[in-house]
């Protein structure tokens, strides 16, 4: 079997100024491929874990690799290759940021130090908006957008990324029943499109989960339940 995407081995981390670990004894592979979902109650963990991977937060102890290479927080190359979509990222209306401006900022780590947009970068762009049907609207300031919208330009931006592996945080929190469904079947876009890895937090059933291989159920930091299909509604927690 190919070495996993995503390696956590005993991790502990904990958030600056706190006194107790966020995440205990955490260890979790996956696989080239997989869809990953974490479940759990609110303050459980669950984005911890995605921050852990995207070297946002320093572990304390333990170890992660991800695309075969430690994670640290210096790990600029490696997280070119790793679109994190946080949860609740949305713009006010003021925000003056086009749209077509902000899928452009993921082809930042590949333009090299001078920043400059080459015409493949530009064609990522175009491409990436048409995939979520968005082209008429890149010159339109990504604040005027609905929050499903939004949410369809972050995933635009990890197409246009040339992602290796997603990690989507509540992707479909706050949206309607409609904008949900639209968000998770980009989301089965991007992965088909990149042959991407992809690791899903969420709190609710629906698409997203039911299109995942295994589904791990974070409690007080620690992982208390897996299984090799996505959790159902009466043994989910939160």
């Amino acid at each position: 079997m190919d070495a996993p995407v995503v390696s956590l081995i005993d991790v502990h981390a904990v958030y600056e100024g706190e006194r107790h670990a966020t995440l205990h004894d955490i260890t979790l592979h996956v696989q080239r491929g997989e869809q990953v979902a974490i479940t759990g109650p609110n303050g459980s963990g669950k984005t911890t874990i995605l921050e852990v991977i995207d070297g946002l937060l320093p572990i304390t102890s333990g170890s992660v690799h991800v695309l075969g290479e430690p994670v640290s927080q210096t790990s600029h190359r490696l997280r070119s290759r790793i679109a994190y979509v946080p949860q609740n990222l949305f713009f006010d209306p003021d925000t003056p940021f086009l749209v077509r401006d902000v899928v452009l900022a993921a082809r930042f780590g590949r333009m090299g130090h001078r920043r400059l947009p080459r015409s493949q970068d530009r064609k990522c762009v175009n491409d990436a908006l048409a995939a979520i049907g968005m082209n008429a609207s890149s010159g339109h300031p990504i604040g005027r957008l609905s929050g499903g919208q939004q949410r369809k330009v972050l995933i635009a931006r990890a197409l246009a990324q040339e992602a290796d592996l997603l990690l989507l945080d509540e992707p479909t929190a706050n949206l309607d029943p409609r904008s949900k469904e639209e968000v998770a079947d980009l989301v089965a876009t991007v992965r088909s499109r990149l042959d991407a890895t992809s690791i899903v937090v969420s709190h609710e059933a629906g698409a997203l989960l039911a299109a995942s291989s295994r589904a791990i159920a974070i409690d007080a930091g620690r992982i208390v339940e897996e299984q090799d299909a996505v959790l159902t509604t009466k043994n989910r927690r939160g």
